[in-house]
Protein backbone atom coordinates (compact mmCIF):
# COMPACT_ATOMS: atom_id res chain seq x y z
CA UNK A 1 0.00 0.00 0.00
CA UNK A 2 3.07 1.93 1.12
CA UNK A 3 4.21 1.99 -2.46
CA UNK A 4 1.35 2.32 -4.29
CA UNK A 5 0.47 5.38 -2.29
CA UNK A 6 4.29 6.87 -3.09
CA UNK A 7 3.98 6.11 -6.96
CA UNK A 8 0.46 8.09 -6.69
CA UNK A 9 1.86 10.56 -5.16
CA UNK A 10 4.51 10.75 -7.66
CA UNK A 11 2.48 10.66 -10.67
CA UNK A 12 0.30 13.69 -9.23
CA UNK A 13 3.35 15.91 -8.56
CA UNK A 14 4.96 15.00 -12.20
CA UNK A 15 1.45 15.93 -13.44
CA UNK A 16 0.42 19.23 -11.58
CA UNK A 17 4.73 20.11 -12.81
CA UNK A 18 3.32 19.37 -16.02
CA UNK A 19 0.34 21.30 -16.30
CA UNK A 20 2.55 24.56 -14.12
CA UNK A 21 4.79 24.39 -17.44
CA UNK A 22 1.88 24.66 -20.10
CA UNK A 23 0.27 27.25 -18.10
CA UNK A 24 3.62 29.02 -18.21
CA UNK A 25 4.47 28.33 -22.06
CA UNK A 26 0.58 29.49 -22.81
CA UNK A 27 1.18 32.68 -20.62
CA UNK A 28 4.21 33.88 -23.37
CA UNK A 29 2.01 34.73 -25.97
CA UNK A 30 1.21 38.15 -25.52
CA UNK A 31 4.79 39.24 -24.27
CA UNK A 32 6.12 37.32 -27.39
CA UNK A 33 3.66 38.92 -29.48
CA UNK A 34 3.96 42.69 -28.17
CA UNK A 35 8.07 42.06 -29.47
CA UNK A 36 6.50 41.13 -32.80
CA UNK A 37 7.01 44.14 -36.37
CA UNK A 38 4.83 42.23 -38.48
CA UNK A 39 1.46 42.64 -39.37
CA UNK A 40 -1.55 40.73 -37.69
CA UNK A 41 -2.40 38.67 -40.62
CA UNK A 42 1.66 38.00 -41.28
CA UNK A 43 1.80 37.32 -37.64
CA UNK A 44 -0.80 34.55 -37.47
CA UNK A 45 -0.25 32.60 -40.39
CA UNK A 46 3.55 32.81 -39.01
CA UNK A 47 2.62 30.74 -35.60
CA UNK A 48 0.51 28.84 -37.42
CA UNK A 49 3.07 27.47 -39.69
CA UNK A 50 5.45 26.59 -37.10
CA UNK A 51 2.34 25.63 -34.97
CA UNK A 52 1.05 23.03 -37.68
CA UNK A 53 4.48 21.34 -37.79
CA UNK A 54 5.07 20.99 -33.95
CA UNK A 55 1.71 19.72 -33.81
CA UNK A 56 2.27 17.21 -36.45
CA UNK A 57 5.05 16.30 -34.77
CA UNK A 58 3.32 15.49 -31.39
CA UNK A 59 0.92 13.91 -33.17
CA UNK A 60 3.67 11.44 -34.98
CA UNK A 61 5.74 10.91 -31.48
CA UNK A 62 2.36 9.96 -29.61
CA UNK A 63 0.44 7.50 -32.89
CA UNK A 64 3.18 6.50 -34.51
CA UNK A 65 2.10 4.03 -37.00
CA UNK A 66 -1.12 5.02 -35.76
CA UNK A 67 -0.87 8.47 -37.14
CA UNK A 68 -2.77 8.46 -40.81
CA UNK A 69 -5.51 6.36 -38.98
CA UNK A 70 -5.50 9.28 -36.00
CA UNK A 71 -6.11 11.80 -38.76
CA UNK A 72 -8.68 10.04 -40.67
CA UNK A 73 -10.67 8.89 -38.07
CA UNK A 74 -11.60 12.32 -36.52
CA UNK A 75 -14.65 12.33 -38.91
CA UNK A 76 -16.89 15.50 -39.72
CA UNK A 77 -17.18 16.32 -35.91
CA UNK A 78 -13.43 16.35 -35.70
CA UNK A 79 -13.31 18.53 -38.80
CA UNK A 80 -15.59 20.96 -37.25
CA UNK A 81 -13.48 20.65 -34.40
CA UNK A 82 -10.43 22.01 -36.28
CA UNK A 83 -12.68 24.94 -37.83
CA UNK A 84 -13.64 26.54 -34.66
CA UNK A 85 -10.07 25.80 -33.52
CA UNK A 86 -8.97 27.23 -36.21
CA UNK A 87 -11.14 30.49 -35.27
CA UNK A 88 -10.57 30.57 -31.94
CA UNK A 89 -6.78 30.14 -32.71
CA UNK A 90 -6.75 33.21 -35.20
CA UNK A 91 -9.02 35.42 -33.47
CA UNK A 92 -6.43 35.00 -29.97
CA UNK A 93 -3.39 36.48 -31.61
CA UNK A 94 -5.68 39.24 -33.46
CA UNK A 95 -7.23 39.81 -30.55
CA UNK A 96 -3.69 40.89 -28.94
CA UNK A 97 -2.85 43.42 -31.51
CA UNK A 98 -6.15 45.44 -30.46
CA UNK A 99 -6.37 45.19 -26.89
CA UNK A 100 -4.63 44.35 -23.56
CA UNK A 101 -3.30 40.93 -22.82
CA UNK A 102 -5.04 40.69 -19.72
CA UNK A 103 -8.35 41.12 -21.71
CA UNK A 104 -7.46 38.34 -23.85
CA UNK A 105 -6.58 36.15 -20.95
CA UNK A 106 -9.99 36.64 -19.14
CA UNK A 107 -12.22 36.58 -21.49
CA UNK A 108 -10.13 32.93 -22.70
CA UNK A 109 -11.10 31.62 -19.10
CA UNK A 110 -14.85 32.17 -19.30
CA UNK A 111 -15.09 29.46 -22.16
CA UNK A 112 -15.88 26.52 -19.95
CA UNK A 113 -18.64 28.48 -18.63
CA UNK A 114 -19.84 29.75 -22.10
CA UNK A 115 -19.50 25.95 -23.54
CA UNK A 116 -22.10 25.45 -20.40
CA UNK A 117 -24.43 27.75 -21.57
CA UNK A 118 -24.52 26.35 -25.16
CA UNK A 119 -24.99 22.99 -23.91
CA UNK A 120 -28.05 23.92 -21.77
CA UNK A 121 -29.60 25.82 -24.88
CA UNK A 122 -28.69 23.30 -27.62
CA UNK A 123 -28.27 20.26 -25.98
CA UNK A 124 -30.95 20.25 -22.87
CA UNK A 125 -27.84 19.38 -20.66
CA UNK A 126 -28.96 20.35 -16.97
CA UNK A 127 -27.10 22.54 -15.36
CA UNK A 128 -26.74 22.12 -11.61
CA UNK A 129 -26.53 24.82 -8.93
CA UNK A 130 -22.96 25.14 -8.90
CA UNK A 131 -22.79 25.28 -12.91
CA UNK A 132 -25.31 27.83 -12.16
CA UNK A 133 -23.68 30.25 -10.10
CA UNK A 134 -20.37 30.05 -12.13
CA UNK A 135 -22.22 31.07 -15.41
CA UNK A 136 -23.79 34.15 -13.76
CA UNK A 137 -20.33 34.99 -12.28
CA UNK A 138 -18.89 34.66 -16.00
CA UNK A 139 -21.82 36.57 -17.58
CA UNK A 140 -20.87 39.47 -15.34
CA UNK A 141 -17.17 39.41 -15.54
CA UNK A 142 -17.69 39.25 -19.30
CA UNK A 143 -19.97 41.79 -19.25
CA UNK A 144 -17.41 44.15 -17.31
CA UNK A 145 -14.31 43.74 -19.51
CA UNK A 146 -16.60 44.30 -22.22
CA UNK A 147 -17.75 47.64 -20.96
CA UNK A 148 -13.79 48.56 -20.29
CA UNK A 149 -12.47 47.65 -23.38
CA UNK A 150 -15.35 49.77 -25.69
CA UNK A 151 -13.13 52.82 -25.78
CA UNK A 152 -10.60 50.92 -27.44
CA UNK A 153 -12.68 50.16 -30.16
CA UNK A 154 -14.95 47.20 -31.66
CA UNK A 155 -12.12 44.97 -32.10
CA UNK A 156 -11.29 44.97 -28.96
CA UNK A 157 -14.68 43.86 -27.95
CA UNK A 158 -15.88 41.67 -30.77
CA UNK A 159 -12.46 39.41 -31.31
CA UNK A 160 -12.17 37.91 -28.00
CA UNK A 161 -15.19 37.27 -27.94
CA UNK A 162 -15.55 35.46 -31.19
CA UNK A 163 -12.07 33.71 -30.25
CA UNK A 164 -13.69 32.90 -26.67
CA UNK A 165 -17.19 31.75 -28.16
CA UNK A 166 -15.18 29.36 -30.40
CA UNK A 167 -14.08 27.84 -28.19
CA UNK A 168 -16.97 27.55 -25.78
CA UNK A 169 -17.82 25.35 -29.18
CA UNK A 170 -15.06 23.01 -29.26
CA UNK A 171 -15.22 22.43 -25.66
CA UNK A 172 -19.08 21.37 -26.35
CA UNK A 173 -18.02 18.88 -29.44
CA UNK A 174 -15.31 17.02 -27.25
CA UNK A 175 -17.52 16.53 -24.56
CA UNK A 176 -20.25 14.96 -26.70
CA UNK A 177 -17.78 13.06 -29.37
CA UNK A 178 -15.35 11.99 -27.40
CA UNK A 179 -13.98 9.65 -30.20
CA UNK A 180 -12.41 12.70 -31.76
CA UNK A 181 -8.80 13.11 -30.78
CA UNK A 182 -7.65 16.33 -29.70
CA UNK A 183 -4.23 16.64 -31.09
CA UNK A 184 -5.33 15.67 -34.66
CA UNK A 185 -7.72 18.24 -35.03
CA UNK A 186 -5.36 20.92 -33.47
CA UNK A 187 -2.48 20.17 -35.93
CA UNK A 188 -5.49 20.32 -38.69
CA UNK A 189 -6.74 23.78 -37.32
CA UNK A 190 -3.18 25.04 -37.50
CA UNK A 191 -3.08 24.23 -41.37
CA UNK A 192 -6.64 26.06 -41.69
CA UNK A 193 -5.45 28.72 -40.02
CA UNK A 194 -2.33 28.95 -42.36
CA UNK A 195 -5.09 28.91 -45.65
CA UNK A 196 -7.21 31.12 -44.51
CA UNK A 197 -4.50 33.78 -43.95
CA UNK A 198 -1.60 33.73 -45.89
CA UNK A 199 -3.23 35.23 -48.63
CA UNK A 200 -2.67 38.17 -46.61
CA UNK A 201 0.18 37.61 -45.03
CA UNK A 202 3.67 39.43 -46.27
CA UNK A 203 6.47 36.99 -45.67
CA UNK A 204 8.71 38.26 -47.61
CA UNK A 205 8.65 41.07 -44.97
CA UNK A 206 9.14 39.32 -41.97
CA UNK A 207 13.10 39.92 -40.06
CA UNK A 208 15.24 37.17 -38.51
CA UNK A 209 13.72 38.49 -35.07
CA UNK A 210 10.29 37.91 -36.11
CA UNK A 211 10.39 34.46 -37.31
CA UNK A 212 12.26 33.74 -34.47
CA UNK A 213 9.51 34.68 -32.17
CA UNK A 214 7.05 33.38 -34.84
CA UNK A 215 8.83 30.09 -33.77
CA UNK A 216 8.81 30.06 -30.46
CA UNK A 217 5.19 30.91 -30.38
CA UNK A 218 4.18 27.74 -33.33
CA UNK A 219 6.54 25.25 -31.38
CA UNK A 220 7.03 26.35 -27.56
CA UNK A 221 3.69 28.48 -26.75
CA UNK A 222 1.57 26.06 -28.22
CA UNK A 223 3.26 22.47 -29.27
CA UNK A 224 5.29 22.44 -25.32
CA UNK A 225 2.32 23.65 -23.85
CA UNK A 226 -0.08 21.06 -25.48
CA UNK A 227 2.65 18.22 -25.06
CA UNK A 228 2.84 19.03 -20.74
CA UNK A 229 -1.20 19.34 -21.36
CA UNK A 230 -1.24 15.98 -22.64
CA UNK A 231 1.38 14.44 -20.05
CA UNK A 232 0.19 16.25 -17.11
CA UNK A 233 -3.93 15.59 -17.81
CA UNK A 234 -3.03 11.93 -17.47
CA UNK A 235 -1.48 12.14 -14.16
CA UNK A 236 -4.21 14.48 -12.21
CA UNK A 237 -8.08 15.22 -11.65
CA UNK A 238 -9.90 17.45 -14.27
CA UNK A 239 -10.29 19.57 -11.38
CA UNK A 240 -6.62 20.37 -10.59
CA UNK A 241 -5.66 20.71 -14.78
CA UNK A 242 -8.29 23.57 -14.67
CA UNK A 243 -6.94 25.79 -11.11
CA UNK A 244 -3.34 25.27 -12.14
CA UNK A 245 -3.66 26.13 -15.73
CA UNK A 246 -5.46 29.70 -14.73
CA UNK A 247 -1.67 30.75 -13.72
CA UNK A 248 -1.72 31.65 -17.33
CA UNK A 249 -3.99 34.16 -16.56
CA UNK A 250 -2.05 35.33 -13.18
CA UNK A 251 1.31 35.10 -15.39
CA UNK A 252 0.24 36.49 -18.84
CA UNK A 253 -0.92 40.16 -17.98
CA UNK A 254 2.37 40.03 -15.30
CA UNK A 255 4.52 39.45 -18.15
CA UNK A 256 3.69 42.40 -20.13
CA UNK A 257 3.08 44.47 -17.16
CA UNK A 258 7.29 43.95 -16.39
CA UNK A 259 8.17 44.42 -19.91
CA UNK A 260 6.23 46.94 -21.10
CA UNK A 261 4.39 48.36 -18.47
CA UNK A 262 0.87 47.77 -19.72
CA UNK A 263 -1.72 48.06 -17.70
CA UNK A 264 -5.02 47.03 -17.88
CA UNK A 265 -8.22 48.48 -17.20
CA UNK A 266 -10.01 48.50 -13.88
CA UNK A 267 -13.19 47.13 -15.95
CA UNK A 268 -10.75 44.88 -17.30
CA UNK A 269 -8.99 43.66 -13.62
CA UNK A 270 -12.63 43.56 -12.01
CA UNK A 271 -14.10 41.33 -14.42
CA UNK A 272 -11.45 39.35 -15.14
CA UNK A 273 -11.15 38.43 -11.22
CA UNK A 274 -14.93 37.41 -11.35
CA UNK A 275 -14.10 35.62 -14.20
CA UNK A 276 -11.56 33.74 -12.56
CA UNK A 277 -13.67 33.14 -9.46
CA UNK A 278 -16.39 31.55 -11.54
CA UNK A 279 -13.42 28.70 -12.75
CA UNK A 280 -12.93 28.47 -9.47
CA UNK A 281 -16.35 27.29 -8.74
CA UNK A 282 -17.20 25.39 -11.55
CA UNK A 283 -14.10 23.18 -11.15
CA UNK A 284 -13.36 22.47 -7.41
CA UNK A 285 -16.55 21.78 -6.02
CA UNK A 286 -17.51 19.05 -3.48
CA UNK A 287 -18.81 16.77 -5.87
CA UNK A 288 -15.37 16.78 -7.73
CA UNK A 289 -13.39 16.23 -4.36
CA UNK A 290 -15.96 13.30 -3.45
CA UNK A 291 -15.39 11.94 -6.86
CA UNK A 292 -11.69 11.92 -6.58
CA UNK A 293 -11.53 10.15 -3.06
CA UNK A 294 -13.33 7.60 -4.47
CA UNK A 295 -11.73 6.78 -7.29
CA UNK A 296 -9.74 3.73 -6.66
CA UNK A 297 -6.13 2.64 -8.49
CA UNK A 298 -8.64 0.93 -11.39
CA UNK A 299 -10.83 4.07 -12.02
CA UNK A 300 -7.82 6.68 -12.35
CA UNK A 301 -5.83 4.28 -14.66
CA UNK A 302 -9.73 4.49 -16.67
CA UNK A 303 -9.50 8.34 -16.25
CA UNK A 304 -5.73 8.24 -17.25
CA UNK A 305 -6.82 6.67 -20.81
CA UNK A 306 -10.07 9.17 -21.38
CA UNK A 307 -8.26 12.59 -20.43
CA UNK A 308 -7.21 12.97 -24.35
CA UNK A 309 -10.80 13.78 -24.98
CA UNK A 310 -11.59 15.00 -21.74
CA UNK A 311 -8.79 16.98 -21.82
CA UNK A 312 -9.56 19.65 -24.65
CA UNK A 313 -11.45 22.18 -22.87
CA UNK A 314 -8.16 22.57 -21.67
CA UNK A 315 -6.31 23.35 -24.35
CA UNK A 316 -5.30 27.28 -25.44
CA UNK A 317 -4.99 28.82 -28.21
Amino acid sequence: MKGTSGLERRRSREGQLAILGAAVAWSTAGLAQRELDADPATQVAGRSVFAAIALFALVLATERRGTVRAFHSMGRWGLAMAVFLAISSGTFLLALNYTTVANVLFMQAAAPMIAALLGWVFLSEKVDRRTAIALALAGVGVLLMAAGSFDAGVAAVLLPFVMTASFAVVIVIARHRREVSMMPATATSQVLVVLACAPFAAFGSVSRGDWAILAALGVGQMGLGLALLTIGARLIPPAQVAVISLLEIVLGPLWVWLAYEERPTTATLIGGLVVVGAVVVQSWGPSTKGAASRDGAEARERRREQTPAESVPEAHV
